[in-house]
């Protein structure tokens, strides 16, 4: 009988995994094999970038990220082209380029030793009896039963554990994420950002990694995704920005919140952090700092008020409730053709960039 099961060892769960009270019995659960660096291993389609509010997240946390996690080339621009309507900008950034499996696994190396881990390890459903869960989780091929007090969802935008408690009611809007990998021979001095609504109504991404370059895209109609994404493909081939075919490719789904009734937080004993309550930008598809944020907000609550965290974490996660609230009106301005036209055309924040055009 454990008093806590954590179902993900993402950013999200492995900072609750880390910060809860040794005096309880936790047992946390992920499909990834993060044993070691070899096995089953599934690739996060991310761009791996850690925006300032991650930074500030982790600095809040006391932690500093390892030489080991960084990638190339670490820039400090990005260049931002409007297809819609014909528009290129540069502004300054601050992002930290990672490597995002190495950093998902340096966090899970901080959790105690104390904390029983599972992975290779796929959570199928959970059942209440006697004010007990009972988990059914399939572990490298058996299935077994675990109980346990409490029950944490940190599984991500696509949350089996949300599906179960809340159903699809007010479910934030579905995106697709494709993202391929390119050999590049030069280093990008730039990230890059696309609005295009011949793609997406979110936007896509170029991305450097070491001698790979990243292209992706989130786009809102699943059954049209791969011709979608082609359209973006040959676009960037005209500009020179891809050549050759691609390395891999990755997809993901992005829960897209429209307004906060799509968030959840909890139910009883059961509660979501990080993508998996809905916390995730509308305006960037940024997750590792709520994933981080809400960690630490769920472990504190739970260490001081245990089996009546709820409200206390409802309460606590106001502020980021309101950041996502913000971000939203964000939203609003940034893919507004009009409005977004008028912005880049005034250079507001904007930067010129030697050497390259403007």
């Amino acid at each position: 009988m454990y008093d806590i099961v954590i179902i993900g060892a993402g950013p999200a769960g492995a900072t609750i995994a880390r910060l809860l009270e040794r005096k309880y019995k936790i047992l946390i659960v992920d499909k990834r094999n993060l044993f070691d660096a070899s096995g089953f291993i599934r690739e996060k389609c991310c761009g791996g970038l850690l925006a300032p509010a991650a930074q500030k997240a982790l600095a809040k946390q006391g932690l500093g990220i390892p030489e080991g996690i960084l990638t190339g080339p670490q820039t400090f621009s990005v260049k931002s082209v409007d297809f819609d309507n014909d528009i290129v900008k540069y502004y300054q950034r601050h992002y930290i380029n990672i490597n995002r499996e190495k950093f998902d696994r340096w966090l899970v190396s901080l959790i105690p030793k104390s904390v029983d881990q599972m992975f290779n390890a796929i959570y199928k459903s959970y059942r209440e009896e006697n004010n007990v869960y009972k988990l059914e989780i399939d572990n490298n091929g058996e299935l077994v039963e675990i109980a346990t007090k409490m029950l944490i969802g940190a599984d991500g935008s696509v949350s089996r554990i949300k599906g179960q408690v809340f159903g699809n009611e007010l479910q934030p809007e579905k995106y697709i994420s494709i993202q391929e990998h390119f050999k590049v021979e030069e280093a990008l001095p730039y990230y890059v950002s696309i609005f295009d609504s011949e793609v997406t109504d979110f936007y896509s991404w170029i991305i450097q990694k070491d001698d790979e370059l990243l292209v992706g895209t989130a786009i809102p109609e699943v059954k049209n995704a791969e011709k979608k994404y082609t359209i973006l493909a040959e676009k960037l081939r005209k500009l020179g920005y891809i050549t050759g075919k691609p390395l891999k490719r990755t997809g993901t789904i992005i829960m897209r919140p429209r307004n906060l009734k799509q968030l959840n937080f909890f139910k009883d004993r059961i509660a979501l952090v990080g993508e998996a309550a809905g916390l995730i930008s509308p305006s960037s598809a940024e997750g590792i700092s709520y994933a981080l944020d809400s960690g630490k907000i769920l472990a504190s609550c739970i260490n001081l008020w245990g089996d009546d965290f709820g409200v206390h974490y409802k309460h606590r996660v106001a502020g980021l409730r309101k950041n996502l609230l913000i971000k939203r009106l964000k939203v609003m301005l940034m893919y507004n053709k009009l409005i977004r036209k008028i912005i880049m055309k005034t250079g507001i924040l904007s930067m010129n960039m030697q050497n390259h055009e403007q």
